[in-house]
């Protein structure tokens, strides 16, 4: 797995990692419906070790106050916000997939943009990248159509804003890299830190032995060697690089915040920088900001 040379610098790796993820009808949804309510103390946590943020923006997960509280905790640490768009598909947390054609993709990703960077821009910050959710995000690895629909819809909204389109993160190889790249976007790698990977680069899929990696010591030391350009194992043992500008940390598995204080933890000590692939953003409310 090879990511374009300019996504990466191997003085400093970004850390992304999924927030404001709150499910209707659950505590942490109620929780954030109270007043004055702020993020969800797990997110807090995160937000204090991640770079970047991939904000849920209310169509698999989230809701207006979860993206409001989201963005300011984050604006408040300099963690750069990125919109977590997906398919309009709260009851399954957007994991299964729909056969939208590119225009329905076009609208349904504007739409949650839009949302995330209107209620970044009332607390005076914005959003700095787009990274496609669940389902969504691992059909516009192949299903050109679909990819085609998330830029259009990047670009759609740099238009109205009167300002360059954001960037996309996305697997290597994916289409919609190519696609964005195509259309003039920048085009973000990611790994991740807890996935099995195949000899070939790709991932492991869920649900076969190797698919996720439980182990934090094992995790921490993965990330340093695909953080350095180094040799990882794959599924089969033998070697694999795996090289990326941004490695995605979960944020929806038991001992989470451990885990990504390890990872943190582990690249620090190996002299790895970290730092968002895209500076967070700011700007008066209501008005585009400056990147």
């Amino acid at each position: 797995m090879h990511a374009q040379a300019h996504d990466i610098d191997r003085g400093s790796i970004d850390l992304n990692c999924d927030l404001g993820e709150a499910r209707r009808g659950t505590p942490r949804w109620s929780a954030s419906l109270a007043p004055h309510a702020g993020p969800d103390p797990g997110d807090a946590a995160l937000l204090d070790v991640v770079t970047s943020a991939n904000v849920a923006c209310g169509f698999h997960a989230g809701n207006r106050p979860t993206m409001n509280a989201t963005v300011v905790a984050a604006a408040e640490r300099g963690v750069a916000v990125g919109a977590h768009p997906s398919y309009r598909d709260a009851e399954n947390f957007g994991r299964v997939e729909h056969d939208l054609d590119r225009e329905a993709v076009a609208r349904i990703v504007a739409f949650q943009l839009i949302e995330l960077d209107m209620a970044a821009r009332r607390h005076g910050s914005r959003v700095s990248y787009v990274k496609p959710h669940g389902a969504l995000y691992n059909r516009i690895v192949h299903d050109r159509e679909q990819a085609a629909g998330v830029v259009d819809a990047v670009l759609a909204y740099a238009a109205v804003a009167d300002e360059d389109p954001l960037p996309i993160l996305g697997l290597p190889g994916a289409v919609v890299l190519a696609e964005a790249e195509k259309a003039g976007l920048r085009a973000v790698t990611e790994a991740f830190a807890d996935r099995g990977y195949r000899p070939d680069g790709t991932l492991v899929p869920r649900g076969e032995p190797g698919a996720v990696i439980t182990d934090a010591d094992e995790v921490a030391a993965r990330v340093v060697a695909m953080a350095t350009g180094r040799e990882i194992t794959a599924s089969d043992g033998s070697p694999v690089v795996v090289r990326a500008a941004s490695i995605c940390v979960h944020g929806d598995t038991p001992g989470a915040v451990d885990l990504a204080r390890r990872v943190r933890s582990a690249l620090e000590a190996a002299g790895v920088a970290l730092a968002p692939f895209a500076h967070a953003r700011g700007g008066e409310p209501g008005r585009p900001g400056e990147r």
